[in-house]
C-alpha cells in the first residue's frame, strides 16, 4: 500500500526560528486540552471575528463568493454568512488541535453519527470508496471522527515549514488515518482498488492544469479538477459524499449512499459535472461553515483572461 512517508524528527527542528512553531501548537494543544468545549467556543468563535475586523481582503473575498455562488440572495444575508464564517474560521483552529490530540472519548462526547453502517457494509464487499468530503472549516475534525469506525487515506500537501510539516502529519495520523501525497495518483488508485477509504476534496479551484470548466452553484465555469474521472473510472469504487457539520456544541456526521451509478463513463466534463452537483448538496446542508475566504472561481476559462478578475 502507498502511504505518505513521516516526516522525522530531527534536532534541526528545534532551531530557534522554530520555536514560534512549536510554542503556538503547544498552547492550542493546552488550550483544548484544559479548558471546557464551551469556552474554547467563544474563544476561537472571538477570535474569527478579530479576523473579520483585520482581514478585510479575505471578507471581500467571501463576499465576491457569495454574490457569484448566490445571485438572488439578499445582500443582508449574504453580509451575516460572511460573519458567521469568520467566526467558524476562527473556531476551526481550535477544532482542529481538539482533533490532533482529544481523546476518543472526548471526540464521541460531542459526535453522532447517520448511516455510518454503509461505509462499513461497503468494506464487507470489499470495494474501494472515494470518501467525498468538502472544505468545511471544521474539516479536521470531521477526519478524526471517522478514525472511530471506519479510517482512511487523506491526500496529504507537506508544508514548507518542516516544524509544521512534522506536527501537521502526526495530528492528522496518530489516531489511526494514513496520508497519501497529492501527486500520486497511482498509489491513490492502489488504495481504492484494494478496497480501502481515501478521503477526497474536489471542491476548490486546483488552477487550470488537469481541469475543466463547469458549472458550480451559479458559475457555469467553474474550474473543476478532472481528477474524480481518474479516480472513479480507472478503480470502480462507490462515491460517498460525508459532512461533518457543527450545531453549537454537537456535530453530525452524515454519510450519503453511494452515488457512483450517477457518473457518465470516460467523460470527464459529465464527472466533475455530477461531481460538483453532489458537493453543491452538502455545502448546502450549512452555507457558513464552508471555506468562503478561498478564491473559488480564480481561473478563468479563457486563459487570455487573468486570473483573478472576478475579484478585483
Amino acid at each position: 500500500m502507498s502511504k505518505y512517508p513521516a516526516p522525522k524528527f530531527s534536532s534541526a527542528l528545534l532551531h530557534p526560528k522554530y520555536w514560534g512553531v512549536w510554542f503556538g501548537f503547544g498552547f492550542l494543544f493546552a488550550i483544548v486540552t484544559l479548558l471546557p468545549y464551551k469556552v474554547t467556543y467563544k474563544l476561537g468563535r472571538s477570535l474569527g471575528l478579530l479576523g473579520l475586523k483585520l482581514g478585510k481582503s479575505r471578507a471581500h473575498v467571501a463576499r465576491r463568493n457569495l454574490e457569484l455562488a448566490f445571485p438572488e440572495m439578499e445582500s443582508s444575508e449574504r453580509e451575516a454568512i460572511i460573519v458567521e464564517n469568520f467566526k467558524n474560521s476562527g473556531l476551526a483552529i481550535f477544532e482542529t488541535a481538539m482533533a490532533w490530540v482529544w481523546p476518543d472519548w472526548r471526540v464521541e462526547k460531542h459526535f453522532s453519527y447517520e448511516n455510518k453502517q454503509h461505509i462499513l457494509d461497503l468494506a464487507e464487499e470489499g470495494r474501494g470508496v472515494l470518501v467525498v468530503c468538502v472544505h468545511a472549516l471544521n474539516l479536521e475534525l470531521t477526519a478524526r471522527a471517522f478514525t472511530s469506525f471506519a479510517p482512511g487515506y487523506g491526500v496529504y500537501r507537506p508544508h514548507n515549514n518542516p516544524a509544521y510539516d512534522f506536527i501537521q502529519h502526526w495530528g492528522r495520523t496518530n489516531n489511526g488515518n494514513q496520508m497519501i501525497d497529492r501527486k500520486d495518483v497511482k498509489g491513490m488508485l492502489r488504495v481504492l482498488r484494494k478496497g480501502e477509504r481515501l478521503w477526497y476534496m474536489p471542491d476548490h479551484d486546483y488552477n487550470r492544469n488537469k481541469s475543466v470548466f463547469v458549472p458550480f452553484f451559479a458559475v457555469p465555469d467553474a474550474c473543476t479538477t478532472v481528477g474524480s474521472d481518474i479516480l472513479i473510472s480507472a478503480s470502480k469504487c462507490a462515491v460517498v459524499t460525508a459532512s461533518g457539520f457543527r450545531t453549537y456544541n454537537n456535530y453530525h456526521l452524515q454519510i450519503d449512499n453511494d452515488i457512483s451509478d450517477q457518473f457518465p463513463k470516460k467523460d470527464p466534463v459529465g464527472v466533475a459535472t455530477v461531481m460538483n452537483k453532489a458537493v453543491e448538496r452538502v455545502i448546502l446542508r450549512c452555507i457558513p461553515q464552508w471555506m468562503w475566504l478561498h478564491k473559488r472561481f480564480k481561473t478563468m476559462e479563457d486563459p487570455n483572461v487573468k486570473k483573478g478578475i472576478r475579484y478585483d
